[in-house]
């Protein structure tokens, strides 16, 4: 099973695995500790969210001493801030120890490449959550495979494989893991998918994950070449920083957006907003931009929005961008 997995799985080496302990990283550490022997290393996030956290680590370490896999255990604060969910806090915190331990402990390894255990389940998922949310074409691409960010290219080899081949075979193998129990709470509306729609879809569409992660592959092509003709209009309507800080472009040039179709602002300012300021609008908030932005016609008319983590304004001919707690002054 995970060995055939594997197959087109070809990282650059040594290795870095991201070992919760469960089930799913349980098998992608062992699937990569065998075919890389001596070339893999774990590490270990501890989000203290839960009692049981600490004997997630114990198991961790017993588990790696016993296959002498190199394990780095990190502690972080995970707690959620208001207006942000346990999920995605609990994995901003797990991405961001996972990029430090990558650059600091592993540092003169020359570790440049990590895998995640995020499985075919996982992604099917993540891309209903998308459609209860109405989401566009970034949330039905789903996870992707492979992607390159904080200096790392990340990995999740098993996205093709189903949960329940994971853990047969680590029965097979007589590998044990540890289950969270948080993963039975129906709190979560994770859990009543996995619990509740996964069986009726592979009941109705028994090729459920493949289709649906062939859709996610589509949404994200298409997406590409969204993010492609926003780099285009970027450099045509962005005012650029200064060459000192390379294809930075902070503030939009009003007129020149204007030029574009509404549909190409909304493309572009979702852009902009993502890549050069790291906040994203939802869509009553963008279209009440676009709006304003087609209303400004006159040097009096004047543009204060909340938007994402901030406001953007309009200051002379110039849209920018400005985050909460940023101190102008």
């Amino acid at each position: 099973m995970s060995w055939a997995a594997l197959s087109a799985f070809s990282p650059d080496l040594p290795l870095g695995v991201a070992y919760s302990g469960g089930a799913d990283s349980t098998a992608l550490l062992w699937a990569c500790m065998k075919r890389w022997p001596g070339q893999v290393h774990a590490v270990h996030v501890h989000h203290g969210l839960q009692q049981a956290a600490d004997l997630f680590e114990a198991h961790c370490r017993a588990q790696c001493a016993a296959w002498q896999v190199p394990l780095v255990v990190r502690r972080v604060d995970a707690r959620h801030a208001a207006g942000q969910s346990p999920e995605d806090a609990a994995r901003l915190a797990r991405y961001a120890v996972l990029a430090d331990v990558a650059h600091s402990e592993w540092a003169g390894l020359g570790v440049k490449d990590m895998a995640l255990a995020q499985h075919a389940d996982d992604q099917v998922e993540t891309l209903l959550l998308a459609l209860s949310r109405g989401a566009g074409l970034p949330g039905l691409a789903a996870m992707p495979a492979e992607w390159t960010r904080d200096g790392l290219r990340w990995h999740r080899p098993f996205l093709k494989v189903p949960g329940a081949a994971l853990r047969e075979g680590l029965r097979a193998a007589g590998v044990t893991w540890v289950e969270d129990p948080s993963n039975q709470d129906l709190r979560y509306t994770r859990n009543r998918i996995r619990a509740w729609m996964l069986p009726e879809l592979q009941t109705v569409f028994p090729q459920f994950r493949t289709t649906f992660a062939r859709s996610a592959a589509h949404a994200a092509q298409a997406q590409t070449l969204l993010d492609d003709l926003a780099e285009i209009d970027l450099h045509s309507v962005g005012a650029e920083a200064g060459a000192a800080q390379g294809a930075s472009f902070p503030a939009l040039n009003l007129k020149a957006l204007q030029a574009l179709s509404r549909q190409r602002q909304s493309n572009l300012l979702r852009h902009w907003l993502r890549q050069q300021h790291q906040t994203m609008a939802n869509t009553a908030q963008l279209h009440e931009l676009l709006s304003q932005v087609a209303a400004c016609r006159t040097r009096g008319h004047q543009i204060d929005l909340k938007v994402g983590q901030g406001r953007i304004v309009r200051m002379a001919g110039l849209l920018t961008f400005t985050p909460y707690g940023f101190d102008c002054s």
